[in-house]
């Protein structure tokens, strides 16, 4: 069995519009985590209906992000993803990749937003533990674009270990549970034209400087 890819480049403005659909993107994570299964399990696991899920499997195989995977029985075949993360361009001189790929930032993070809002929602049913453990915050930090740069290797390999056994659930600690870590960050330009231009009245709602928040 041949080791499965560590990400999946779009570079392509269709591809990158057709992954942008909520459904499409929750397919893929399943996935991820949870495949092969097949459109029938995908209708289950989705709330969708199995020709939705069909269509929208096949949709991700046109684009390279899924594929079937051996066995299955008649119609029923499974599907798998070809990758473990899927990366897009953050800047290109094509005017047509660039809005292609920011509204595909933009999709990302309201799936994102949906899910974070979903664990908070359940998280009274967590242990004691992992409510301490989980966190929820951010920090406002002063950088360069290289210090930036940086940063996201740093956090890079500070996960890597934890990534690399994630293929082989033996690897894995007893009791470790699907945790997502979610990466953002961003030039803040409400703080940046207030920094510019101190006698506004354009005010902002930051939260800078909440780390870890709890009851």
């Amino acid at each position: 069995m041949t080791e499965q890819p560590h990400s999946i480049q779009l570079t392509d403005p269709r591809a990158l519009r057709a992954y942008a659909h909520p459904t499409r993107m929750t397919l893929v994570g399943l996935l991820r985590s949870s495949g092969p299964f097949t459109a029938t399990r995908a209708a289950e696991l989705t709330g969708e209906s199995v020709a939705s899920c069909s269509y929208h499997l096949r949709i991700l195989a046109k684009y390279g992000l899924v594929e079937q995977a051996p066995g299955g029985k008649g119609r029923e075949k499974p599907w798998r993803a070809t990758a473990r993360f899927t990366e897009w361009p953050e800047h290109s001189e094509d005017a047509a990749v660039v809005q292609a790929a920011d509204a595909l930032s933009g999709a990302a993070i309201e799936h994102y937003f949906h899910r974070v809002m979903r664990a908070v929602e359940m998280r009274h049913s967590l242990p004691g533990e992992w409510r301490e453990a989980e966190q929820f915050g951010d920090t406002l930090l002063h950088l360069t674009p290289e210090e930036l740069a940086g940063l996201g290797r740093r956090i890079d390999e500070l996960l890597r270990p934890y990534e690399e056994r994630e293929p082989d659930r033996a690897r894995r600690p007893e009791g470790a549970r699907p945790v997502a870590v979610l990466r953002i960050a961003f030039v803040d330009r409400e703080l940046t034209d207030l920094a510019e231009n101190p006698d506004s009245t354009h005010s902002t709602d930051s939260t800078d400087g909440t780390d870890d928040q709890e009851e």
